[in-house]
């Protein structure tokens, strides 16, 4: 089985509006840590707005995912996370930022 499949099948979730984040640990994998994004076609029909809103939520990740990953490493485990936009309104980087911030302290308790 994929292992976005797999994680799809058999990761937990939750929801912290707009973002909607499914996770696992995995230990297959390469990285301590992977990411996926998604933005639905639904809410964005031109690709420059779906292509715009996961830069941001990939910016404010990678501006945010240190913390995780440190403790990941000390802990010795691996998860792979998938963030899936729910809100039909373009984003401003800063809510957005301030969201991403909460969601990886919040996968943080739960896996650490």
């Amino acid at each position: 089985m994929k292992a976005i499949q797999q994680l799809f099948k058999e990761g937990k979730s939750f929801s912290d509006f707009p973002l909607r984040i499914i996770y696992m640990e995995n230990g297959r994998q390469d990285g301590n840590l992977q990411a996926g994004f998604s933005v639905s076609k639904r809410h964005f029909k031109r690709a420059v707005d779906r292509n715009r809103v996961k830069r941001l939520i990939r910016e404010s990740y990678r501006l945010q995912k240190i913390n995780l990953a440190k403790e990941l490493e000390k802990k010795e485990k691996k998860i792979a996370v998938f963030f899936i936009y729910t809100s039909g309104d373009l984003p401003v980087f800063e809510q957005l930022y301030e969201k991403m911030g909460n969601v990886l302290e919040r996968i943080e308790k739960s896996v650490i």
